[in-house]
């Protein structure tokens, strides 16, 4: 998660920069996000078996049966974020249709944010909140269960394996004696 951010810092500092330029700014830079975290958050795990940030950290994204992730989990995985982030461009696109170009562009950039924030208070603290239980919740999650898996990794079947032991799981769980025990 940390090196992903690292990794994604360059391409969010261009969305902040772009986006503070003005209000329709906002609405050309919707869409590359959405496909942007799509690709990173779907495709590349779907791929790689993992977004970059876990690849060089040495681990990777699994189902619990030892094979490679396909489409469905890795959609799965990303599914409730996918969902916060949708309700969070719709709060957003209803601020920027209610804002005032003049007001916005006379603004800095922290300002600006709290501007928008202010023409839909309550839609963004619904999805602050949101947000939070469901991070809240994986971490939870995460630190009381033995195989360390998220809420995501039990809705999409998943866990996450260093990429050093996925022979000897599949070894294990795939040999010709458990083949044989399991009939």
């Amino acid at each position: 998660m940390i090196m992903d951010s690292i990794i994604l810092l360059p391409v969010l500092f261009l969305i902040l920069y772009l986006n503070g330029l003005s209000i329709n700014m906002y609405f050309y830079t919707i869409i590359p996000n959405l496909l942007i975290g799509i690709w990173y958050n779907i495709y590349l795990p779907k791929k790689y078996g993992g977004t970059p940030g876990k690849l060089i950290a040495g681990i990777k994204i699994i189902k619990i049966n030892g094979k490679p992730i396909g489409w469905k989990e890795a959609i799965l995985r990303h599914s409730v974020l996918f969902i916060l982030t949708i309700f969070s461009v719709i709060v957003m696109i209803i601020s920027l249709l209610k804002a005032n170009e003049t007001v916005f562009n006379s603004l800095g950039w922290l300002k600006q944010t709290e501007y928008l924030m202010s023409l839909a208070a309550i839609p963004f603290m619904v999805h602050a909140w949101t947000s939070n239980i469901w991070i809240y919740s994986e971490f939870f999650v995460l630190l009381t269960n033995k195989r360390k898996r998220a809420v995501h990794d039990f809705i999409a079947g998943t866990v996450i394996v260093r990429k050093v032991y996925i022979d000897k799981i599949n070894e294990v769980m795939y040999s010709e004696k458990n083949d044989n025990t399991l009939d």
